[in-house]
């Protein structure tokens, strides 16, 4: 009995000390951390309340402000457009003046060496010719003035395009009546167009013999000839020339038109410069003349161009095959 009581009270004791050691160790953790209160890091001098409204305030400013601002901008931008569209217009217009001071410039130079052509173009008639013009030899044309009537062969070549046919035919008649009358009498008459289509395909590559009924039938039958044209004489002259050339002839071939569409000036030229031989004296055995109509001057400035490249072909070329151009300036 005296050893189990001995026990009980060893196991007391032990346990009494961890008790007494864990309320101590609370404790000791409760010295440790010590709890406070929360410290205020900063105090609100006035209540949110008050810096909403402000804010609110500040928000709707700037949103006016904003709407102003735009609406400078839209007003803004609206000036611009305008602006734009008068600087596009002034740029148009001075691109049309400067078309029409490059086109001026261009038709004084043509008229100006047309003048002097005209005044020089002083030829001497040939004795045939003399025989056949008789004493009509002083007489002037208005058509021809200062062109040499001293062929025996006449050509027309004649631009039948729907410009011609439609604005000047009238006219081109007429020059061509008044162009026949100078000539009383010749060896040979052919008609062609500008394409090298005959008017009379029985005289294909033949001379059309001179006589009055013959006269009257080209003018009545040329009222409604109206073949294909491409605006463009050369393959008419190229035809003319390379037909009917001959070194015992003497031969003018006139030139009606008011256009030239083709692709270059300078390859006309040597292309007839090649075709019309010259004699010994160095003159060509084929005079070309032209007479332009104005058709293409009574456009607007931007669409005279074919005119105005029909008008230096033909001067140039002229000149350089003893003939003589005429430009006339109305269909009158």
């Amino acid at each position: 009995m005296r050893s189990k009581r001995r026990n009980s009270e060893v196991i007391s004791l032990s346990f009494l000390d961890i008790i007494t050691c864990g309320f101590g160790a609370i404790i000791l953790l409760l010295v440790i951390t010590k709890v406070g209160e929360p410290v205020i890091l900063e105090i609100s001098p006035e209540p949110m309340d008050g810096i909403i409204r402000d804010l609110q305030e500040e928000l709707f400013k700037i949103r006016g402000e904003a709407k102003v601002l735009n609406r400078d901008l839209t007003a803004k931008r609206e000036q611009i457009s305008e602006w734009d569209l008068r600087v596009a217009r002034l740029s148009q217009e001075l691109a049309s003046t400067q078309t029409k001071l490059t086109n001026i410039s261009e038709e004084n130079a043509v008229n100006s060496v047309i003048k002097g052509e005209l005044e020089l173009a002083l030829q001497q008639l040939t004795a045939e010719m003399q025989r056949l013009l008789g004493d009509r030899i002083d007489q002037k044309s208005d058509l021809v003035g200062g062109i040499p009537i001293d062929s025996e062969y006449i050509i027309f070549i004649i631009d039948t395009s729907g410009s011609m046919f439609q604005y000047s035919w009238d006219k081109m008649m007429e020059q061509l009546v008044t162009t026949l009358d100078v000539y009383p009498e010749v060896k040979g008459i052919q008609i062609m167009n500008d394409m090298g289509d005959y008017m009379y395909s029985e005289y294909r590559g033949k001379w059309i013999p001179d006589t009055s009924a013959r006269r009257k039938a080209i003018i009545s039958r040329l009222r409604t000839w109206n073949p294909f044209s491409n605006s463009s004489p050369v393959e008419g002259i190229v035809k003319a020339i390379s037909t009917f050339y001959s070194p015992d002839k003497k031969i003018s071939l006139y030139i009606f038109g008011d256009e030239f569409t083709g692709r270059s000036i300078k390859e006309v030229l040597d292309t007839v410069e090649k075709l019309n031989k010259k004699d010994a004296q160095g003159n060509p055995m084929v005079r070309i003349h032209s007479v332009g109509f104005p058709v293409q001057f009574s456009n607007p400035r931007n669409l005279q161009f074919t005119g105005i490249r029909f008008a230096t072909l033909m001067r140039e070329l002229t000149r350089k095959n003893g003939g003589t151009f005429v430009g006339l300036n109305s269909f009158r």
